[in-house]
C-alpha cells in the first residue's frame, strides 16, 4: 500500500470499517511511514479531538492514537489465531477421513 491509498483509508480505519487484508496492510505502512502517521494524528485530531475538546474533555493524543492502533493490531492477531485454529481442525479432519478410507479399501 501506497502513501496515497493509505491516506485514503484513514476515515474508513477511523470509523473501524476497515476489512482484514486491509488493515494488515495500513497498520504496516503506518509503522514504516512517518508522513502518514503524522497524516492520521491529524485527520484523528480533527474527527475526535474537536468534539472532545468542545466538550471540555482533556486526552493525550499520542496516546489514544497508540491505543487505537494496539486495538487493531490485537484484532488482527485474534482473527489470525481462530483460523489458524480452523486450518488446524480441517486438517486433523482431512487427515481422518483419508485414514478411514484407506482402512476401508484395505479391508
Amino acid at each position: 500500500m501506497d502513501c496515497k491509498q493509505t491516506e485514503k483509508m484513514i476515515p474508513v480505519f477511523l470509523a473501524g470499517q476497515m476489512d482484514r487484508k486491509p488493515l494488515k496492510e495500513f497498520l504496516e505502512h503506518m509503522d514504516s511511514c512517518p508522513q502518514c502517521m503524522e497524516e492520521l494524528n491529524i485527520q484523528y485530531l480533527v474527527m475526535v479531538g474537536t468534539s472532545l475538546l468542545e466538550e471540555g474533555v482533556s486526552f493525550d493524543l499520542q496516546k489514544e492514537m497508540h491505543r487505537m492502533l494496539e486495538e487493531n493490531r490485537g484484532k488482527l492477531r485474534k482473527r489470525g489465531n481462530r483460523l489458524a485454529v480452523l486450518l488446524y481442525i480441517l486438517e486433523v479432519g482431512a487427515i481422518l477421513a483419508i485414514l478411514i478410507f484407506l482402512v476401508m479399501v484395505i479391508f
